[in-house]
């Protein structure tokens, strides 16, 4: 009776199946290695069944994609943003009979291009199944535990910059806590933070602010506080109090510098100012003598033209504050004349 039992028929085999039987056996030829097979080409997802027969994808789905920026998988893109941004596209156009996984696996390639969609392509055949594995290994990829660590140290390390105001630098906090949403920080952790990376001033204006000590606030309050103060940034941040920004191709340097500057500054216009006397005194050393007047005269130590006993000498000097027709024409080399002695 064992023998009229029928076994059951096996399931056709497909390409790749028939390829490996053919490996395994003598009977196939050297060519019959090298055919394609074709199911390896198939997409790495498997779409989920759908209760609509017929469903359309709309051209504005396309357009808001390519507007949101398909992901190419550079270390600078933010591949959460995309994601987030991805599904927001997907929520707005709702199928009937189309659930949010099956147009999330259908469009998911459409938004990806580059290194990005050549990861996508080698995945193997039916690798992933859902939405959440898709996102899972999509992460896994472009967020690896390198770079979760490196934003979670930059979350710790966070500190308000010189010339930034308090609402900025809570805006760009909550970037990087947005940027790694699974950071794993309390919240209470969080805005101690914050707290702790501002300057004197901004804590003294958080502590005013909450009455008193801002770090004694729960969490809901201090979240509360700097959001009103972001909200009214125009409010709070003052320009004029800020600190000036640098001036490009101006270098800073330190008081140290500045004093060594000084200090060979002084030390040059000293040397150069010492030099100038010396100079000045060998000029007067080393100046010819000038040969004593002897007056033609009377033989004392002045000119002839100023000598007491020269009546033309007295007459000259008292005819100087005369006026006459000949008062401007008077040579003084006249009276050096040899005629005249």
């Amino acid at each position: 009776m064992a023998d009229n039992l029928l076994l059951p028929t096996p399931p056709p085999l497909n390409d790749a199946e028939k390829i490996i039987k053919l490996a395994n056996s003598k009977d196939g030829g050297i060519m019959d290695y090298v055919i394609p097979v074709f199911d390896q080409l198939n997409s790495g997802i498997i779409r989920p069944e759908m209760e609509a027969l017929h469903f359309e994808l709309k051209p504005v789905m396309f357009n808001m994609l390519q507007t949101n920026g398909q992901f190419s998988g550079l270390p600078s893109e933010d591949s959460h943003s995309h994601l987030k941004s991805f599904m927001e596209i997907t929520d707005t156009f709702p199928i009937p009979g189309v659930s949010n996984d099956a147009l999330r696996l259908t469009l998911f390639p459409f938004s990806l291009r580059d290194r990005a969609k050549s990861w996508f392509n080698s995945l193997q055949p039916g690798f992933v199944d859902s939405w959440n594995s898709v996102a899972k290994k999509f992460l896994k990829k472009y967020f690896p535990p390198t770079r979760n660590a490196k934003s979670r140290n930059e979350i710790c390390l966070f500190r308000q910059m010189d010339d930034e105001a308090v609402p900025d630098a809570w805006e760009r906090y909550k970037e990087l806590l947005r940027k790694c949403p699974h950071h794993g920080i309390p919240y209470c952790i969080q805005l101690e933070t914050f707290y702790n990376g501002l300057n004197l001033t901004a804590k003294q204006m958080l502590d005013a602010t909450s009455g008193g000590a801002f770090t004694a606030s729960t969490y809901n309050d201090g979240y509360d506080i700097l959001e009103k103060i972001s909200n009214n940034n125009g409010h709070w941040a003052d320009p004029r109090a800020l600190v000036p920004r640098k001036t490009t191709g101006v270098h800073d340097i330190d008081a140290f510098t500045a004093l060594t500057a000084q200090m060979t500054t002084m030390t040059n216009l000293i040397k150069n100012l010492t030099n100038g006397q010396v100079a000045q005194s060998i000029a007067t050393t080393h100046a010819p003598t000038v040969e004593s007047v002897q007056c033609a005269y009377c033989g004392g130590g002045h000119p002839f033209e100023h000598c007491p006993s020269n009546s033309e000498s007295v007459n000259y000097v008292g005819n100087q504050n005369r006026s006459g027709p000949f008062s401007q024409t008077y040579n003084p080399g006249w009276r050096q004349h040899s005629n005249f002695s």
